[in-house]
């Protein structure tokens, strides 16, 4: 690791801790707190906005690995201009919320921004056969990067959760970035995780402060384009994040599915994730975010780190990591009307 990424690593986390107390310690004294109503899964009124924490830790070490050399320029300048305008849009619906295809079509451009740098998209290994999808590998990337900031943004409400899953798929995925990818695009994976678990310090069940959508979106966005760069330097790493993502994927995807099938608004706020309905079932945050933590440590890392070295398809893996995940989320009633009315 460069003597940069060295330094920037600890500093990234104080910052961000920093700034969350910062952050938290203002809204407390101008009452910018997350009133509890039907809809909501905590009881006391909560600080919000602590997202900005990592949106401002991460792009000021993005900006000096860039600038230093560190981490190639182009991933740098994706990253950044996507990122910034993702919390941006956050930031501003967190205060005056804005129509969903406004939000969406902002989204799109972010995700834009990220594959134009990306450049030419490789051939994605289909049970182990190199395919050139073309146009179409552009247009699924750019709908895969609209759909995590949302993805993320679905998911993050209990205590915790959204960040325990953006800190340990950044550190599964670059682990498995080191082991057969090239560039040094790893170094802004763990720098993101360090920079995630300075907010969680003060996000960890019982939370005391949320991330807010300009938060939560942005870790969706960083983590999306990270796995598809990945990707770029090796394709099959891409299934490796990909597997690595599965809880919140296979809950949030499953939810969203039951519910647009039902014709509810997809955009309306409630209360059916799995996750969801299990916190209120287990009466606790902590439980279920901490077995979000355990299922990514214990099931899908080892799946993800398979397809990494070559031991198992991208595919296959996909498969056998998702398969038990969609019963657990059946088993709690993904998108269930019923579940969000207990």
């Amino acid at each position: 690791m460069a003597p940069e990424a060295a330094v920037v690593l600890p500093l990234a986390f104080s910052l961000s801790w920093l700034l969350t107390a910062m952050v938290r310690r203002y809204a407390l004294a101008h009452d910018v707190l997350d009133h509890p109503n039907a809809r909501s899964s905590h009881s006391v009124p909560t600080p919000r906005g602590g997202g900005v924490a990592i949106v401002a830790s991460f792009l000021l070490a993005t900006t000096i690995l860039g600038v230093a050399g560190v981490v190639e320029r182009d991933l740098a300048v994706a990253l950044l201009g996507a990122g910034l305008l993702v919390a941006v849009l956050g930031f501003v619906d967190d205060h005056a919320p804005i129509p969903a295809r406004w939000r969406f079509l902002g989204h799109a451009a972010a995700a834009a921004w990220v594959v134009w740098w990306m450049g030419r998209i490789p051939a994605v290994p289909l049970f182990g056969t190199p395919v050139e999808l073309g146009l179409a590998a552009t247009l699924l990337s750019i709908f895969y990067l609209t759909w995590m900031p949302n993805l993320f943004n679905f998911m993050d409400g209990i205590d915790g959760i959204a960040a325990i899953e953006a800190v340990t798929v950044a550190l599964g995925g670059a682990f498995v970035w080191t082991l057969v990818g090239n560039g040094n695009g790893w170094v802004l994976a763990l720098v993101f995780a360090a920079c995630v678990a300075g907010f969680l310090v003060w996000n960890f069940p019982p939370a005391r402060i949320f991330m807010g959508d300009a938060g939560s979106g942005f870790l969706g966005l960083v983590i999306g384009a990270l796995s598809l760069w990945c990707g770029q330097s090796a394709p099959h790493l891409f299934w490796a994040w990909f597997i690595l993502l599965g809880c919140f994927m296979v809950d949030g995807t499953t939810t969203l599915v039951r519910r647009v099938r039902r014709h509810d608004k997809f955009n309306e706020a409630h209360r059916s994730h799995a996750y969801q309905y299990a916190a209120r079932k287990h009466g606790s945050h902590k439980r279920v975010s901490v077995a979000f933590l355990a299922i990514t440590a214990l099931w899908l890392f080892p799946l993800s780190v398979a397809v990494a070295v070559g031991r198992l398809d991208g595919l296959a893996g996909v498969a056998i990591a998702y398969l038990p995940l969609i019963v657990l989320a059946f088993r709690y009633k993904a998108g269930d009307r019923a579940a969000q009315e207990v």
